[in-house]
């Protein structure tokens, strides 16, 4: 049952899936690989991403593991759980990006959090290409039931249209 739990992880279905919990700017905007001033993925199955604005964009989806068919006892005994992310900037513009990751219970409590440091992208420091994120959750006691999924970003430069953070090939992946 090692399979990735999140739906539309690389736009090809546009936003269907995901919440959009801030939506600013001129808002997410699904693109064709590799983009205006941006770099290609290195995996051909990858051939879109999520684009975000000159305001926070940020996109979550929550995945019920009961309804994903997870039996609540292989919940409780911890497996471990996987999630990644890749992320890229612009040639021509800097950019934030950002990702909370929440293990949940039944009442939607965390029960451990991944949420690294927002990360700045500078095209005059760095060269914007596709960098992965990822984390492996351990030890978080039992009751996990919900796993919740948000990243984003925007551009520095308050540039109308999608000059911000590029997000693709999001994953989370529990290991029973």
């Amino acid at each position: 049952m090692a399979r990735n739990l999140l739906k539309n992880p690389a736009g090809e279905e546009q936003m269907e899936f995901w919440e959009l919990t801030e939506n600013g700017g001129s808002q997410w905007q699904v693109e064709e690989m590799p983009g205006d001033c941006g770099h290609g993925f290195g995996d051909d199955g990858v051939t879109k991403y999520f684009s975000t604005s000159f305001e926070l964009c940020l996109k979550r989806q929550v995945v019920d593991l009961l309804a994903e068919g997870y039996a609540p006892d292989d919940l409780d005994a911890q497996p471990a759980v996987t999630v990644e992310d890749w992320y890229s900037g612009r040639t021509d513009s800097g950019c934030t990006y950002q990702l909370t990751v929440c293990l949940l219970d039944e009442n939607e409590e965390i029960l451990q959090e991944f949420k690294p440091e927002s990360v700045t992208l500078d095209p005059d420091c760095d060269d914007c290409s596709w960098k992965q994120v990822n984390h492996t959750f351990s030890d978080y006691g039992p009751g996990l039931r919900l796993i919740s999924f948000e990243h984003g970003g925007q551009d520095t430069k308050y540039w109308d249209g999608w000059f911000g953070v590029r997000v693709t090939g999001s994953s989370v992946i529990v290991e029973v």
